[in-house]
């Protein structure tokens, strides 16, 4: 990895070398529509999935077990989160479906980290977020997608139901772990989707606590 990607790297093991062991455990509460994101992935009989933030493998499992026939493959830019998800991968006996790499998700190649070029799905849970300079993710996630596939998001939104001190709440907490939610993600998620050529979907949900979209590559 070059300076800046190093960078990222340290900076996100700082954070989750403790973290990882009690993640999943803790972020079931607050990391909302990510089941509802992988069950509408549809992925077809053999088709390939690829996830850009895997973390844990937390989702990768999960979207194996939807999907049994899929071929999935998750990055990572932290080699902590990688450790936990090896393992996690490994107790289930996944570890033959679902491969994993190190990478940055600004600035990879898929065909070197797994052999594979295009993916039938590629998602983004709760990723763009943490990563500022996120519109670079989104178009290397969209240099992943095979021609008919599609790719799918789901991160914070504005939480504009929540009562204000409640929303403040939130965004004091989720700095501590250098997340931000973006602006308008929905609208700006649907700009990228008409500046690549790719139709899109998107949805508020839970009051506008959670985005979820879907962009098609034709």
């Amino acid at each position: 990895m070059d300076g800046p990607a190093r960078l990222a790297a340290e900076k996100m093991d700082g954070i989750y070398r403790r973290q990882r062991f009690i993640y999943d455990a803790t972020r079931r509460y607050y990391l909302l529509g990510r089941n509802r994101m992988l069950a509408n992935l549809d992925v077809p009989e053999s088709g390939t999935v690829l996830e850009i933030g895997c973390g844990t493998a937390r989702n990768l499992i999960r979207a194996a077990r939807c999907y049994p026939s899929a071929r999935l493959y998750g990055l990572d830019v932290s080699e902590a989160m990688l450790r936990t998800a090896r393992v996690s991968v490994a107790s289930v006996q996944l570890h033959e479906r679902v491969h994993l790499a190190a990478g940055d998700a600004t600035a990879f190649s898929a065909q070197a980290l797994f052999g594979v070029g295009q993916f039938d799905r590629v998602f983004i849970s709760y990723a763009l977020s943490m990563i500022p300079p996120w519109r670079a993710v989104m178009e290397q996630a969209a240099h992943c997608v095979a021609p008919a596939g599609s790719l799918h998001v789901v991160d914070f939104g504005d939480f504009a139901a929540l009562p204000g001190w409640l929303r403040r709440a939130q965004l004091s907490w989720l700095q501590r772990f250098s997340v931000t939610p973006i602006p308008h993600l929905d609208s700006e998620l649907d700009a990228i989707a008409e500046g690549l050529g790719f139709t899109s979907t998107t949805a508020r949900l839970y009051g506008g606590y959670a985005i979820e979209a879907c962009l098609k590559r034709h």
